[in-house]
């Protein structure tokens, strides 16, 4: 008796400036699974619409219960690969509608996600395991700003970002006073909460960890060396930075990034595929932010890190589709 193919949506899109970078990671999802295990189905969520993209159309999703109709019939979808970046993907949002809904998902549980995509929120949990991040000021959009203040507890050069945002969006390095205002501004059109972080001299990493088989196991780190003042969303995109992959690093100094890493995602309690920024500081991996919906276009770091292990992505997708069933089961 031939196997029942599990029906997997691949959701991809999203309410943020990512939209159109979720699509690019969406499609590799979609090109990458294994069509003999899987019915796969492309489904595009914007604040306008869900659907199914078919060959032959569009078909509309029932937000009530994330079903869409073929002809007559109602299609339900076993488990859902969440390719989303930003809001409402990667903060919690659907994976807690999901959670409702009782439909597997390839994220970790809701509140994780919550908390990851909320950078403030996520250093004050790492560094109360002593996992070094560097000092920082959070701002909310109605708070008073006072440049000098600002300046004398983190120093210049520093970095304004959005708290909630990927891709480098809204991210600035600010060198003197009279940048800080601007760029409070530029972040502020990306998220009403902020924060001023102190800039570390160093290389900077980034390391992809997935629990594969109950077990936390670090891909190989990519080392970033940027064409531009940091790794915005030129560097990541459009070529503007060096990724290599694996880092040429000695070891001792690998073991300490890996350990880190592996530290991070576990006091987390992460499930999935996530991709982690640190610089190299003094000796030591500083801890910068997490994206547990990790970019996979083409010119995405995490790929690279999965053909450098000796995986393809279809053998990886895989795995993350099978431990995210197994997990709803228990």
């Amino acid at each position: 008796m031939e196997k029942k193919k599990i029906n997997v949506a691949v959701a991809m899109g999203g309410f943020s400036s990512e939209y159109e970078i979720s699509l690019q990671s969406g499609k590799t999802v979609v090109n990458n699974l294994n069509k003999e295990k899987y019915n796969v189905f492309p489904v595009i969520i914007s604040p306008e619409e869900w659907y199914v993209q078919l060959p032959k159309g569009k078909f509309l999703i029932d937000r009530a219960d994330f079903t869409w109709k073929k002809g007559a019939q109602i299609q339900k979808f076993d488990i859902v690969f969440n390719a989303i970046h930003g809001h409402p993907g990667e903060d919690g949002v659907l994976p807690a509608y999901w959670e409702m809904l009782g439909i597997p998902h390839t994220s970790s549980d809701f509140d994780k996600m919550a908390l990851t995509f909320n950078k403030m929120y996520t250093l004050a949990a790492v560094k109360a395991y002593g996992i070094p991040v560097a000092r920082s000021i959070y701002l909310n959009m109605h708070d008073p700003v006072d440049p000098d203040e600002m300046i004398r507890e983190i120093g210049l050069p520093l970095f304004v970002k959005p708290n909630r945002a990927g891709s480098s969006y809204g991210i600035s390095k600010v060198k003197t006073k009279e940048e800080l205002l601007p760029a409070l501004n530029y972040a502020f059109k990306e998220d009403k909460e902020i924060i001023i972080e102190e800039f570390l001299e160093g290389r900077e990493f980034s390391v992809g960890v997935i629990k594969l088989n109950g077990n936390t196991e670090v891909f190989p780190i990519t080392e970033i060396i940027s064409e531009n003042e940091f790794f915005d969303y030129e560097a990541k995109y459009l070529g503007k930075a060096q990724e290599i992959t694996p880092a040429e690093l000695d070891e001792p100094t690998r073991q300490k990034i890996i350990e880190t890493a592996r530290r991070v995602y576990d006091v987390l309690d992460l499930n999935g595929v996530s991709r982690a920024e640190y610089i190299l500081h003094n000796g030591k991996p500083y801890f910068l932010e997490i994206n547990m919906v990790p970019g996979l276009t083409e010119a995405s770091i995490l790929p690279q890190q999965i053909r450098a292990a000796g995986y393809r992505l279809s053998d990886v997708f895989d795995e993350i589709i099978q431990a995210s069933l197994q997990r709803k089961q228990k």
